[in-house]
């Protein structure tokens, strides 16, 4: 055991554990200290092989995981009015995607591994909710992520009308699917290196757009309403809202491969707040500024035809290239996210140990073909009934994360974190309410259908973690913990 005087690790082969033991005076504290092996066997010392992420790449990962640009938000103007939209995507990152990049920062830091919010909730909670979260979270990415393929079909088929339906649209999907898959295959840094790329151009036609619309914007279109208030779909723009400004915790399964995550994580998680909050207020303020409002027309791939209007042509195509290849980027970065959170589970012993084995990529290959496997399996579902599903699994889990945020301020006050919010424990447990009363509203919001098949998912995990406990006891499947990584039980 190694004591350590500063809160910063830098060498990956040394990951931070918790303990209780008090040290000489000054007063007792809990101190971080960690567990070495023999440098020439320990698993850190292969994975510190591996090329790291730093601060620009992870930007656009984490841009990606939670926005990838404003296609999508085109239902909160069609649901609510413009001035319900400009406000809701201003207002609504205080209440939610603030706080959640808060503590992600937070507890990202904290637990610089790939477990990511399942080893936080694992290290207040127990194994059991551990697995618990791990699950739903992992389920809502996975449905998350069937989206993007039928998305960027959609928004090529009126270019290419055969891939709207039938066996070319099927054989379109997977051939998509398969590309993608072994572009995360082929390692993170490359996958890192392809959301930039994407990010750049997804965002530029919006930028140009934006400029090109100052002469022809009247401010007062932005103060309608839908109907005055009479006819708002709260269902659908709560929806709409919550899925274009969530999964700010995504990133915390890819810690373990970010370059000194202390001061990296907290860092890309700013920028990318900025970029995504500012890539969905111009554009709304644009569409709805420069052209007159006919709401029933504010649908997806809506831009593409502002971009024609205020612009030409020209920017109306590139406007729906952006929208197509900002799915891949999304449906890569969600991959990376996915795949690695198995392989952070598995290397805790709560899979099977065939989850953590890399290949010479450095990527989890057996996470990758397991998630790619439920991107196919999902595909048929409707957009709809995706995103209420995927948000309904997604709120039970940030239900878990929000407690465990709070248990561990009051379990482990003095913890060493690298980055922490300052405030206190009532701070901690104010800050949480009003991200848990949102949560409460759009539950109340989600039809029955939608409602009972989340439900039954999260019954499957309930029983599928006793299930696996089961299987290891009978030494069905070989499952262990990596010896590199802190015992959090301590």
């Amino acid at each position: 055991m190694t004591e350590l005087s500063s809160p910063n690790l830098d060498s990956a082969s040394q990951k931070p554990r918790i303990s209780t033991e008090n040290p000489p005076p000054p007063p007792p504290h809990i101190s971080i200290g960690v567990t070495t092996g023999d440098p020439a066997t320990s698993p850190a010392r292969t994975v510190n092989q591996i090329k790291k992420i730093t601060v620009l790449p992870l930007v656009f990962l984490i841009f990606y995981e939670v926005s990838g640009g404003p296609f999508g938000i085109e239902d909160s103007v069609k649901a609510a009015g413009p001035l319900l939209a400009i406000v809701g995507f201003i207002v609504f990152p205080f209440i939610w995607s603030i706080p959640e990049a808060l503590i992600t920062a937070e507890m990202g830091t904290m637990f610089p591994e790939n477990g990511g919010y399942v080893v936080w909730v694992t290290s207040a909670m127990g194994p059991y909710w551990g697995f618990q979260q791990g699950w739903v979270k992992w389920l809502s990415g996975v449905i998350d992520n069937a989206l993007y393929p039928i998305l960027f079909l959609d928004y090529l088929k009126s270019g290419i009308p055969i891939l709207g339906s039938g066996i070319p649209r099927v054989a379109a999907i997977l051939v998509l699917t398969v590309a993608l898959t072994y572009l995360n295959y082929r390692g993170l840094s490359i996958v890192g290196v392809a959301a930039v790329l994407l990010g750049v151009f997804s965002i530029l036609p919006f930028v140009v757009m934006s400029f090109m619309s100052i002469p022809k914007l009247k401010p007062s279109r932005w103060l309608v309403v839908s109907k005055k208030m009479k006819g708002v779909n709260w269902s659908l723009y709560l929806n709409t809202l919550f899925w274009n400004l969530n999964y700010w915790d995504s990133v915390s399964t890819l810690t373990g491969e970010v370059e000194n995550p202390s001061k990296t994580l907290p860092r890309a998680l700013f920028y990318a707040l900025l970029l995504v909050v500012f890539s969905y207020i111009f554009p709304v303020l644009t569409g709805t500024g420069a052209i007159a409002l006919d709401q029933k027309l504010w649908t997806d791939g809506y831009f593409a035809d502002i971009g024609k209007v205020i612009g030409g042509v020209w920017l109306g195509w590139w406007i729906q290239a952006a929208a197509a290849t900002s799915n891949m980027g999304m449906f890569l970065a969600e991959m990376s996210s996915d795949s690695f959170q198995l392989l952070g589970m598995a290397e805790r012993g709560m899979l099977p140990e065939v989850f953590a084995k890399r290949s010479r990529y450095g990527t989890p290959w057996v996470g990758i073909l397991f998630s790619a496997s439920g991107v196919i399996f999902l595909s048929w579902l409707s957009f709809q009934e995706i995103v209420a599903a995927e948000n309904l699994l997604y709120c039970f889990g940030m239900v878990l994360e929000f407690i465990t945020f709070v248990r561990l301020r009051m379990k482990y006050p003095a913890a060493s974190r690298p980055f922490k919010i300052p405030v206190g424990v009532l701070g901690s447990v104010l800050m949480c309410i009003p991200p848990t009363v949102l949560i409460g509203v759009i539950m109340a919001f989600t039809n029955l259908k939608v409602a009972l098949v989340s439900l039954a998912a999260i019954v499957i995990g309930l029983v599928l973690q006793p299930c696996l406990k089961q299987v290891e006891k009978k030494g069905w499947l070989k499952f262990s913990t990596s010896s590199h990584l802190p015992n959090l039980m301590e």
